[in-house]
């Protein structure tokens, strides 16, 4: 939960794909689809390796498994999405991201991958990075928002919410 400093640290890269780390992609993946949610970070389950899970298809069997992700191109034309995070319960924000962007990516198998990601599947894989990163949804609010939420969450978590 917000503020655990774990949400505001850079992850350590991902050296290679072992059983280790095929493990933590399938917790995430449970953690993700039982939220519902269409993408999660490790460091959102407490794992700080740069490790990335998203599925926006909505019928949870598309699945991208990503370590050490990097975002190559973004592109020019914005989208806006309200955002969530499950570390910030019950909130939400809109946030404005690029449309589409290309990223470099360790897949499941430990295969360097490019893919490019459109609409909702962009915004996603953004927002994963940016967990990765030590950023939230958050942090790219106004400040009187971002300020008007984490105040929110604070007397959310006082009720035991």
């Amino acid at each position: 939960m917000y503020p655990d400093k774990r949400l505001k640290t850079v992850c350590a890269p991902v050296e290679s794909i072992d059983e280790g780390i095929h493990a933590i992609w399938d917790e995430m993946l449970n953690a993700m689809y039982g939220m519902p949610g269409v993408g999660l970070a490790a460091p959102q389950i407490g794992e700080m390796q740069r490790l990335a899970v998203v599925d926006c298809s909505g019928t949870h069997n598309a699945a991208i498994r990503m370590a050490n992700p990097e975002i190559l191109h973004a592109s020019a034309k914005m989208n806006e999405h309200h955002e969530a995070s499950p570390n910030l319960p019950g909130l939400s924000g809109k946030v404005s991201r690029p449309r589409a962007v290309t990223v470099r990516y360790m897949d499941e198998n430990g295969e360097t991958v490019e893919k490019d990601f459109v609409q909702l599947w962009a915004t996603s894989v953004q927002h994963q990075i940016d967990h990765l990163n030590g950023k939230l949804f958050i942090d790219h609010l106004s400040p009187v928002k971002r300020k008007m939420l984490i105040a929110k969450h604070a007397k959310n978590m006082k009720r035991g919410g």
